[in-house]
């Protein structure tokens, strides 16, 4: 994506692949593009998939195991997870802290929806989060992320609302959908996930 749109990704890994169009439409791109090297082929999916389904039943049996053990040792060294930090510069010894961030978009990306969830620079210090305005866009990469953003918020839009028509909006103009199946087949999919969540769902009555 680097070589055509002229700006690097930072999630640069086969994990991108599922939110644009290009590459997971065809079985000679995802083999050409979805290698092991990015870790999201589809073998690679199904071994971590057989991973959490060995663990389904057993997992708090492990947990338990673990807290009776004696000897068992907890690891409190500081990793490399934003968390710590944050707590640290705001109500810590407040050492500054700066990261990308998820926030939401208040005049901070000029040409993506206001109010949608965006990374931007965020400083952590005593009792803030104070994110910063990056202005706008290349116009190239405001088309390819207004495109997810605006899916998204009709998405948020449908729960809220409890409207299953913008569910299947939603779904319709997400890329790797429309680039893969017909509108019909996307309103087949989108009900059976429906019918599938329902009991997550109180406002969905089928």
């Amino acid at each position: 994506m680097f070589l055509h749109l002229d700006y690097y990704v930072t999630e640069s890994s086969g994990h991108n692949s599922e939110y644009v169009a290009w590459y997971r439409k065809r079985a000679d791109l995802i083999g050409q593009y979805c290698t092991n090297g990015t870790h999201w082929n589809p073998g690679v999916h199904a071994y971590i998939l057989n991973r959490y389904l060995d663990h389904k039943n057993t997992w708090r049996d492990s947990i338990k195991e673990f807290l009776n053990t004696p000897d068992s040792e907890v690891n409190l060294s500081r990793g490399h997870e934003y968390a710590a930090y944050i707590f640290n510069a705001v109500f810590g010894d407040h050492t500054i802290f700066k990261f990308n961030g998820n926030v939401r978009n208040f005049n901070l990306i000029d040409n993506l929806p206001y109010g949608c969830c965006v990374e931007v620079p965020v400083v952590a210090s005593k009792d803030s989060l104070e994110s910063v305005a990056v202005g706008a866009l290349p116009d190239q990469l405001a088309i390819l992320i207004n495109t997810t953003a605006r899916c998204e918020e009709l998405a948020v839009q449908a729960y809220f609302e409890g409207d299953p028509r913008k569910v299947f909006w939603a779904c319709a103009f997400d890329p790797l959908t429309s680039a893969v199946l017909s509108l019909d087949e996307i309103q087949t999919m989108v009900t059976e996930m429906l019918e599938q969540n329902k009991n997550y769902l109180p406002w969905y009555k089928g």
